[in-house]
């Protein structure tokens, strides 16, 4: 004879899959991110706009960050400022506002992560600075050298408060965020040193970058070459001026949503003896534990070869690896994430047998209320929030060149592999491989001319920016 609760309890355990299972931010901006690859950049604007009016509000400053990037490369340096300015101010605000913060974490215990405001990633704060420098470059550079210090500032402040916390390794011993997780962002260091010689004053300081430089980020050659310069206290020859190529190279990372099979194993298992030891019976628990996933897509550029006039002169470097950045910051965190999905499944337990204990011995009622705890679970989708416009490195070239009107040409290069490295490098030999993409650009006598693209594959997304439009 049929065992009619039994039935239904396997029926509800198959349709789980179907019925289940919420778009996660990842999933929902994957337009924005294929019309901004693939340069059309009034799509992703209007998707941008769309969203916002859908008064997404745990969502909006990430969208207000994507649109920053997307302004930046399209040449509207001040939106793009100010967009960053706005979603800076409101990430510190939300650091402090502890009494909100602690009832939004307490929320999350009953739904997900994603019920708490989002205060953006360690390395997005830190980058959010590093893209007000560029974008106020790309203006007057009023700001620029302040945005430049900020940028270190902020990478300390979170060390420390990181450290604080009393995060530990796998070892048991407390990790030490600087060395092994939250390594400093050298472009901050670096375009302060590049600010600090174009006075012709501060010398000493710009040196002092320079070797910050050369400390966080030694295969770095050209801040070797630029200690030393700024040490004779000439950085560049009379009548000529400088050009520093940034590119903003790659598709950075993202987040996506996977489930955590170990936990999901334990939590089987737990039910599983719960239902051994109970008078009553226990439904083993299937639903999947998902926790966000940093992913790097593919590299398939390795650097820009930087033209002047026809002539290849030179081939830009990796000052920045944001890609390397998201990934070591989020295994330093992970084990937090781990231990917030199994304290909200506890918490999630204990209300639904809770209600069961409070309730008669129906075996109707509680196979109800355990299919809905089961539901209730499956409802749960991983944080995937993040700044998924981001380059996946910051590169950087430095030309000195007369003064005067010259064109600048500048094409992505290939990766080349390296077996002594067993690793793709960035190669002098390195084949072009994309579109040359020129502009004019503007150089004064021993003055400093930013020029910015966006290369996150073979094409040119927006057009190259200069300071000196």
């Amino acid at each position: 004879m049929f065992n009619l609760p039994l039935l239904i309890l396997y029926g509800a355990l198959f349709l789980l899959p179907v019925l289940t299972g919420c778009a996660s931010f990842g999933e929902r901006s994957l337009k924005i991110r294929n019309d901004f690859a693939g340069g059309n950049l009034e799509a992703a604007k209007a998707e941008i706009d769309k969203s916002l009016k859908k008064n997404r509000r745990k969502e909006g400053d990430l969208l207000k960050l994507n649109q920053a990037v997307i302004e930046l490369s399209g040449g509207n340096a001040k939106k793009a400022e100010q967009l960053l300015q706005e979603v800076r101010d409101r990430f510190d605000r939300n650091e402090i506002e502890t009494a909100r913060r602690t009832s939004e974490k307490a929320a999350s215990m009953l739904l997900d992560d994603n019920a708490v405001a989002y205060s953006g990633e360690d390395y997005e704060k830190v980058l959010i600075r590093v893209f007000l420098a560029l974008s106020n470059l790309m203006l007057d550079g009023s700001d620029a050298h302040a945005y430049a210090l900020q940028i270190g500032q902020k990478q300390n402040e979170i060390i420390r408060k990181r450290n604080d916390s009393g995060i530990v390794a796998d070892n048991g011993k407390p990790l030490n965020l600087k060395t092994e997780s939250y390594r400093q962002a050298a472009i901050g260091a670096y375009l302060a040193g590049t600010l600090q010689e174009e006075t012709f004053r501060n010398f000493d300081d710009a040196c002092k970058n320079y070797e910050a430089v050369c400390a966080w980020e030694p295969a770095f050659s050209q801040g070797r070459k630029d200690l030393e310069r700024a040490k004779t206290g000439v950085p560049c020859q009379r009548g000529n001026g400088v050009v520093y190529v940034i590119g903003l190279i790659g598709a950075g990372p993202y987040k996506v949503q996977q489930n955590c099979e170990v936990l999901q194993a334990a939590q089987f298992m737990t039910t599983a003896m719960l239902s051994m030891m109970s008078s009553k019976p226990v439904i083993p628990d299937f639903a999947p534990v998902m926790i966000p996933c940093v992913v790097r897509p593919p590299e398939t550029v390795s650097s820009l070869a930087v033209s002047i006039d026809g002539k290849w002169n030179a081939q830009s470097e990796t000052l920045t690896d944001i890609g390397r950045m998201a990934e070591e910051q989020f295994e330093a965190i992970k084990p937090q994430i781990i231990a917030r999905a199994v304290l909200r499944r506890a918490v999630k337990k204990a209300v639904i047998y809770g209600v069961k204990d409070g309730t008669d011995s129906n075996p109707w009622v509680s196979l109800a209320l355990e299919l809905g705890g089961i539901f209730w679970e499956s409802l749960e989708t991983a944080d995937t929030r993040c700044w998924n416009l981001l380059p996946a490195e910051i590169q950087v070239s430095r030309l000195e060149i007369p003064a005067g009107e010259h064109r600048l040409t500048l094409q992505p290069c290939s990766r080349i592999y390296s077996s002594a490295y067993n690793r793709y490098i960035v190669s002098a030999d390195s084949v072009h491989t994309g579109s040359e993409e020129s502009r004019m650009i503007r150089v004064e006598s021993g003055c400093n001319t930013y020029v910015l693209a966006n290369f996150p594959g073979s094409k040119l997304v927006g057009k190259i920016v200069s300071s000196r439009e």
